[in-house]
């Protein structure tokens, strides 16, 4: 769901992260900036310099962590559930 208004800080740059895999027209969408996306660069660069964080696009968000985390697993199950 879309926020109402624009986000900012810490907000946005988890908005931005959750939504950084689905590109910057999305994050930009999804963190209240519309089709902005422009200004939602602008304001995302500044939350994360507030914080101590460089990035100089918005893929710079996505870590190794959150990649493992959006289905680097494997799935172990037994073949039937007779087999359990």
């Amino acid at each position: 769901m879309a926020a109402s208004k624009q986000l900012h800080g810490l907000e946005l740059i988890d908005c931005a992260k959750a939504n950084a895999k689905q590109g910057l027209a999305t994050a930009a969408e999804q963190s209240g900036y519309g089709q902005n996306t422009s200004l939602f660069s602008q304001q995302l660069k500044a939350a994360c310099q507030e914080i101590g964080i460089e990035i100089t696009e918005l893929r710079d968000l996505i870590t190794p962590q959150h990649e493992m985390k959006q289905g680097g697993g494997i799935d172990i199950a037994p073949d039937t559930p007779g087999k359990l």
